[in-house]
């Protein structure tokens, strides 16, 4: 789902500065960039595929708020962006993170918490009635899900995993609609 925080993107960003003003154009630098800010919408782009265009009725259980596990940092995180974009889709959202829960507030508009974006106590409380369950940060916490007790609980068995760290072939065995990035 794209790398973020607030150390690598502005490196980044910084290093394309320089190499402009010093009349050098950083290909491949400027690619990675590309690619970051492409990747961030991947995963939205193959919910539309499954779901269609419209998303206004359907709910979605997002597990990871943070850019990455260890940490309450959102700045530029993947998730902050899907977020946007499934709401301005229509879509609800329900996450759940085990430390970012506070931070995200400030990365999203403040109006949707409680409305378009329901932040969930426990992990499992954010797949409940869900369409589609978006693993957005790999936390150890989200490893060995208890994927029995998640069907019991969603709308759909439909995982889209942001991080590829569930085992696409066992998943798709169990019934489980199952998309990765790059599978």
């Amino acid at each position: 789902c794209g790398y973020g925080g607030s150390c690598f993107p502005k490196d980044v960003k910084a290093i394309l500065g320089m190499a402009k003003d010093v009349g050098f154009s950083p290909i491949l630098m400027q690619a990675v960039e590309d690619r970051n800010q492409l990747q961030k919408h991947r995963l939205v782009e193959r919910i539309i595929e499954s779901f269609g265009e419209d998303l206004s009725g359907l709910v979605f259980g997002m597990w990871g708020l943070a850019f990455k596990p260890g940490t309450d940092d959102v700045r530029e995180a993947s998730s902050a962006v899907m977020i946007r974009e499934l709401v301005s889709r229509g879509a609800t959202v329900k996450a759940y993170d085990p430390v970012a829960m506070e931070t995200i507030t400030h990365e999203i508009d403040a109006n949707w918490i409680g409305h378009q974006v329901l932040l969930c106590d426990h992990q499992y409380d954010a797949v409940k009635d869900v369409n589609a369950l978006i693993l957005a940060t790999e936390w150890n916490l989200f490893r060995q899900p208890d994927f029995k007790a998640m069907e019991r609980v969603m709308k759909h068995k439909a995982i889209f995993d942001g991080r590829n760290q569930y085992d696409p072939k066992r998943l798709r065995e169990q019934g489980w609609e199952y998309v990765g990035i790059g599978r």
